[in-house]
């Protein structure tokens, strides 16, 4: 299970955009006269055909049409991506809206650096912890309760196959300013020998390892039952060969499987 938040979550779903035929002056105008837009996804129907800003149109003549300047090689989402990961392609591409495409390439919504940041703001908290919890006694009937300590590294059981080096970076520096999240972790009591699985943290788990780390502050929800529970999240672990952090793939941004930009969706 996982609580990081969507993009569909976030972006807006009112999208305004521009035609391909539309001129360089009448997009111009628009830009002007809008509440802040600084630029237009530009579709042909629903379909995203590329993306117009005000840079691209500053000394264009003002008479060609749009697909004439329009930027074609688009990097765009998808709504089931994590926030974490749009914020990261934002960052890394230096743009400042990232219009959202369904499976067959249609818009279906934006997602801006000022959405990111509010996801953020909103990012996870004690009562995150809680729902967690819930959610265990719910699926496997066990009794939970929840505790606040350090955590060896070596000692869990990742959950999640793959981070991000760029993330890696960040999680870095915040450890070394002292401003890294606890992790939140599962104790699952009812095995013969007690597993600790990692549920959220994996990035800045694997940044404090690199940076020599052995515990960290945790947010550990213990299970207790009196028969012994497979919890689903160790058997993703096991079908996916995880036993400890080290098996964690460290990728590029560019490899996310929900990345793709328009020239591939045509």
């Amino acid at each position: 299970m996982s609580n990081r938040a969507r993009v569909k979550e976030y972006m807006t779903n009112e999208v305004a955009t521009a035609s391909a035929e539309d001129t360089v002056k009448e997009v111009a105008r628009r830009i002007v006269e809008s509440d802040g837009h600084n630029g237009f996804p530009v579709t042909d129907g629903r379909r995203v055909e590329g993306f117009v800003s005000a840079r691209d149109i500053l000394l264009a003549d003002e008479e060609v049409p749009i697909f004439t300047v329009m930027e074609e090689d688009l990097v765009v989402a998808h709504p089931e991506m994590d926030v974490i990961d749009a914020a990261r392609v934002i960052l890394r591409s230096g743009i400042q809206k990232l219009p959202v495409v369904d499976d067959a390439g249609n818009l279906v919504g934006i997602i801006s650096n000022t959405d990111v940041v509010r996801s953020q703001i909103e990012r996870a908290t004690p009562e995150k912890v809680g729902d967690l919890m819930e959610t265990l006694q719910h699926i496997h009937d066990v009794n939970v309760r929840q505790e606040r300590r350090q955590t060896r590294l070596a000692a869990l059981v990742p959950t999640q196959d793959r981070v991000y080096a760029d993330e890696l970076e960040g999680r870095s520096y915040e450890l070394e300013h002292g401003l890294a999240e606890p992790l939140v972790v599962i104790e699952n009591t009812t095995r013969e020998e007690p597993v600790l699985l990692l549920t959220d943290g994996h990035h800045r788990a694997l940044a404090a390892d690199r940076l020599g780390i052995e515990e960290m502050d945790a947010y550990v929800i213990i299970v207790e039952a009196d028969e012994p529970v497979e919890l689903g999240m160790e058997r993703t672990a096991k079908n996916e060969g995880l036993d400890s952090i080290d098996d964690v793939e460290v990728v590029d941004y560019a490899r996310h499987p929900l990345i793709e930009t328009t020239k591939r969706l045509q």
